[in-house]
């Protein structure tokens, strides 16, 4: 580029440095403009191939410099002991913890997930059911169930259940689908039955002569609105079905701990039993905490699969059924 403008405007021989060969430049004004534009696609062309490796020298050094800090951070936190995908044989410690509802972290789609990351990860030797939870929806609990189940089958992997401060109504339910049960001494244990709860206000309002009216399609409609009265058909029909579930849930126990159970002992009564007694009466197969439990795995380290938070705000209902 720069010769081609130097023969152009180069000094003259014997001419003043200060004075150029301008009889030398072409007379042609479309030569000289075609000449021009050819200089100025030369210096068009040789700024973006400048900017386009200036781009590529930079991309170079950031890339250059990225793979370097994750080098970095990788032999740092190999040195410290951490490990982003381990490869030692684990126990997956999958928890279920508080109230188990399709709006909290121990949702059936939050526990669910948390399962299937546990079983289907190869070094996982055993999955650990860590229960901390008075219990819930039975539907919830039922669901979890299934696909507890489902994988259990599928991967043959051996389920633990470790009851921790309560593991009662829904909570226990879930237990009962691990291979083997175990608590503390101190935990809290059974709850075997269901209930209905609704809240009962129609009173507080009549004091203030503030009435709801309902125009419901069938007599039991209604019968868990907490502005109305109760009437005694509607009564009858709850405990209709809490029997029924609790009785299922009843049933459901014999078939899953079948001898262990004591023979003619009342488990449905809703009572909870510490840590000892659930084990005299067959509820659980032992005393243990989830760090006795998972060094019977030899040589395998606990690794936790714990429900992500959910971002859902929880709903408010009048009425509320639970295993409970």
């Amino acid at each position: 580029m720069f010769r081609k403008l130097t023969a152009f405007f180069r000094p003259s021989q014997g001419a003043s440095d200060s004075a150029f060969a301008v009889d030398k430049l072409p007379t042609d004004p479309q030569l000289q403009v075609a000449m021009a534009n050819a200089v100025l696609g030369d210096l068009l062309k040789e700024r973006a191939n400048n900017r386009r490796w200036t781009l590529i020298k930079r991309a170079g050094l950031a890339t250059m410099f990225a793979m370097g800090l994750g080098y970095s951070l990788f032999f740092q936190a190999k040195f410290m002991g951490w490990s982003l995908m381990p490869s030692d044989p684990l126990v997956g410690v999958v928890r279920i913890e508080g109230s188990i509802a399709n709006t909290t972290l121990a949702s059936a789609e939050k526990v669910v997930a948390a399962l299937k990351k546990a079983f289907e990860t190869p070094n996982v030797k055993a999955v650990i059911l860590a229960i901390d939870s008075p219990g819930g929806a039975p539907v919830e609990a039922e669901r979890i169930n299934y696909v507890l189940d489902e994988l259990k089958a599928k991967h043959k992997k051996p389920v633990y259940a470790v009851i921790q401060n309560v593991g009662a109504s829904a909570g226990y339910m879930i237990a009962m689908h691990a291979d083997q049960i175990y608590a503390g001494r101190y935990s809290m244990v059974g709850s075997i039955g269901a209930v209905i709860s609704s809240w009962d206000v129609h009173k507080a309002l009549e004091r203030f002569e503030i009435y709801q009216k309902v125009y419901a399609s069938g007599e039991l409609k209604a019968m868990l609105n907490p502005f109305v009265a109760s009437t005694p058909a509607a009564e009858e029909k709850a405990h209709s079905i809490v029997n029924v579930m609790g009785g299922r849930f009843a049933e459901e126990l014999r078939e899953r701990r079948g001898k262990l159970l004591q023979e003619g002992f009342k488990y449905d009564t809703g009572e909870i039993w510490d840590g000892e007694g659930a084990k005299k009466i067959g509820l659980i197969d032992g005393l243990a905490t989830i760090e006795s439990v998972a060094a019977r795995i030899e040589g395998a380290k606990i690794h936790d699969e714990p429900p992500r938070v959910s971002r859902r705000p929880v709903g408010l209902s009048q009425a509320s059924t639970a295993v409970d």
